[in-house]
């Protein structure tokens, strides 16, 4: 009987080539995101730089009027968006990008985000005047309203496509890469076992998203301001202490935004085109722009003016991604973390991307390891050390990597050195997770294996160790505690957030009898989000994300024109003054 885990790893790790990987000579989806940002930057007259003030006028609150439609004010609105995209994607998506394409990419985020400010004021500005309200008097819109209302009803089946992929993507970019990225950070950080973070996480989630949108929206206001402050603050801290580094670092990304440098362990793309390709996908998972998802929540605002949410959402990208984002890059480059390894220790057994290898690669491509580099037949452990073979995690190879046998449930306590064999099960060759281990004296090793060694970071543990490594004795390296707390409430306010964009498309495709089964496999997905391997949780996110990217691309290049009308006819109104009285519109 064919492995359940496998078949699904197969589809995901496939489907996320088809969309992220076709052509290879440039991903259609790399192409169309910045092709329509720049579209859009150049038709709108690069508005994300002519109304950028006007937009903090409007979240200062200058313009809020309580009587309009709509259930969250401006910066209610910015926030809940906010909180789904400030967040993991700044913390580990950065590390990531760095991780697999070099510090080039943060190049590539930085111009994602640029044109992605006009995408986001387009497709919001759309959200605003195509939205509807419900029978009980709440607010609903985004993208698949857009493109049944705007388009006409020759694009309904577009609009139900946009809304699939986003049910789909709130359980994988919005949902299981959160717990994913929580549960390692609490792993590597306390030692907790990824099932109990799982659980823990699918509980408090569970106990949230009850409240529905106004709930949300009054969570989000308090917290990620909050969060973001605590972020930037040890952020800037890091980078002041070693602000000799920065020139150096600055340096650094723009040489390799164009000549890409030579693979550094984990780093498995040389090539320009692989880099520019995780720079522009971390993009999107960082600020959402040109995704769809930001314009269900900015929908929901208290405004009877389109254009005026629109530009509240283009500052989005701006904090999220040139603030927040580059923040994080410069910590990661001028600490040097990004290409060096830390001693580690890892349960193999909760599918921590740990594999056996035979060949000398230390590079491995990414997705599922080819299986000509899989170990076959037994492999033989003195006194921990793996003598025929050599472990992998995060794509490179583990140094110095032990065997150690022990552990409890919750915590990863390795109890003593492995003496003995692993043989390796021939219909999965290379897993050491399901191989008969047994010990010098040839009896079946029952407990937890753990792997000791030192390990290239990726994810969250990455940025962790460079703000550890940055504060150093400032933190009385503790430094790492402050990116586990800001993980927690990240990945907890982005889970929340995304279940009300996938609740959204739910009550569009199914109606609202379907909103509580929705939840509950919400939670379910949040769990195992936690449990599988890094590769496969973010391949899943990202083949989501980029799935439900494409109809609203389409959406926002054919609407366009309207939006430039409307912006031309908001500012020979007067829309761009200053009210007379603050907190009434003009």
């Amino acid at each position: 009987m064919p492995d359940l885990y496998a078949l699904i790893a197969r589809g995901i790790f496939g489907l996320n080539d088809v969309v992220w990987g076709w052509p290879a000579a440039l991903p259609l989806i790399v192409v169309l995101l910045v092709g329509t940002g720049l579209v859009t930057t150049l038709r709108l007259g690069w508005i994300q730089v002519r109304w950028f003030v006007h937009g903090l006028r409007v979240i200062r609150g200058d313009y809020d009027d309580p009587e309009h439609a709509g259930d969250l004010s401006h910066f209610q609105a910015l926030t809940t968006a906010l909180s789904a995209t400030v967040g993991i994607g700044n913390i580990a998506g950065v590390a990531t990008a760095i991780h697999y394409g070099g510090p080039g990419a943060l190049f590539w985020m930085w111009v994602t985000a640029v044109f992605g400010m006009a995408l986001k004021f387009t497709e919001c500005t759309l959200a605003m005047r195509y939205r509807t309200t419900r029978p009980d008097g709440t607010t609903a819109g985004g993208p698949m309203y857009t493109i049944e209302r705007g388009l006409g009803r020759w694009a309904r089946p577009l609009a139900l496509a946009f809304a699939g992929f986003t049910v789909i993507s709130s359980f994988g970019s919005g949902n299981a890469v959160q717990s994913f990225t929580v549960a390692d950070q609490l792993r590597q950080d306390l030692g907790l076992a990824t099932w109990f973070t799982g659980l823990l996480m699918a509980g408090l989630v569970a106990a949230v998203i009850l409240g529905g949108i106004r709930r949300i929206g009054a969570v989000t206001a308090r917290l990620v301001p909050f969060m973001a402050a605590l972020y930037v603050g040890a952020g800037l801290l890091v980078l002041a202490l070693h602000v000799e580094r920065i020139p150096a670092a600055l340096g650094t990304i723009l040489a390799s935004a164009l000549s890409p440098a030579a693979p550094v362990g984990g780093f498995a793309g040389a090539g320009f085109i692989f880099m520019l390709t995780w720079g522009v996908k971390r993009g999107l998972f960082s600020n959402e722009s040109g995704q769809g998802s930001a314009p269900i929540a900015h929908a929901a605002a208290k405004t009877d003016e389109p254009i005026r949410e629109g530009v509240v959402a283009m500052i989005g990208p701006f904090i999220d991604t040139l603030v927040i984002c580059s923040m994080t890059g410069l910590v990661i480059v001028t600490t040097g973390v990004w290409h060096e390894r830390l001693p580690e220790t890892v349960r193999i057994t909760e599918q921590a991307a740990i594999v056996a290898i035979d060949g000398a690669a230390d590079v491995l491509p990414e997705g599922v390891v080819p299986d000509a580099a899989l170990a076959r037949g037994t492999a033989r452990v003195e006194a921990g050390r793996p003598l025929d073979v050599r472990l992998v995690r995060n794509h490179a190879t583990i140094e110095r990597a032990r065997l150690l046998v022990g552990g409890d449930s919750v915590l990863v306590r390795a109890r003593e050195p492995l003496s003995g064999t692993i043989a390796f099960d021939p219909e999965h060759p290379g897993d050491v997770a399901r191989a008969v281990v047994r010990d010098a004296a040839g009896r079946i090793v029952s407990e937890p294996l753990v792997v000791e060694g030192d390990v290239l970071q990726n994810g969250s543990p990455l940025t962790a160790w460079a703000f550890r490594t940055g504060l150093g004795r400032f933190a009385l390296g503790r430094g790492h505690l402050l990116i586990t707390l800001a993980v927690f409430l990240f990945g907890l306010s982005t889970a929340i957030s995304w279940s009300y964009y996938g609740e959204t498309a739910v009550v569009y495709l199914f109606g609202t009898r379907f909103v509580q089964p929705y939840r509950l496999v919400f939670c379910v997905m949040h769990f195992l989000g936690a449990v599988y391997s890094l590769e496969l949780v973010w391949a899943f996110g990202d083949a989501a994300l980029g799935l439900m990217t494409l109809p609203n691309l389409l959406a926002i290049l054919l609407l366009t024109g309207r939006v430039r009308r409307w912006a031309r006819e908001y500012a020979e109104g007067g829309g761009l003054e200053p009210p007379a009285t603050p907190g009434r519109a003009p």
